[in-house]
């Protein structure tokens, strides 16, 4: 059995996905967003924002509420708290992906050379 200890090994797949980062990113800004804000900002379709949603609900990371106003749907989504706290990880490990990659020498094109580490 191998293990995958890689620099992005501790990124969450559900979180981390484009599309769903970008739902989480805006759902942490705001008490709750509406759908159609959603699919407005992500330039997604009905049944594309349906199905991310559905992987986030599914994993708890957002609720979902429908509503009518008048005899108009709106269906409203906000994160939750595990929510909120799987998008702080996912941020925590960006950021120190970007930090060890800002490093002089660390990035393709820099006048210092680079060396892997050595295997323990």
């Amino acid at each position: 059995m191998t293990t995958d200890s890689g620099p992005t090994s501790a990124l969450d797949d559900t979180v981390h996905q484009r599309h769903r980062l970008g739902i989480m990113t805006i759902l942490s800004e705001a008490d709750r967003v509406e759908f159609s804000y959603l699919q407005t900002a992500l330039e997604l379709t009905p049944g594309n924002l349906n199905r991310h949603l559905a992987v986030l609900e599914e994993a708890g990371l957002v609720s979902i509420d429908k509503e009518f106003h008048g005899r108009k749907p709106k269906t409203w989504v906000r994160i939750t708290r595990a929510g909120s706290k799987a998008l702080s990880a996912e941020i925590a490990i960006l950021t120190e992906l970007v930090t060890r990659h800002a490093r002089p020498g660390a990035l393709p094109g820099s006048s210092q050379p680079r060396t892997a580490p050595s295997p323990a």
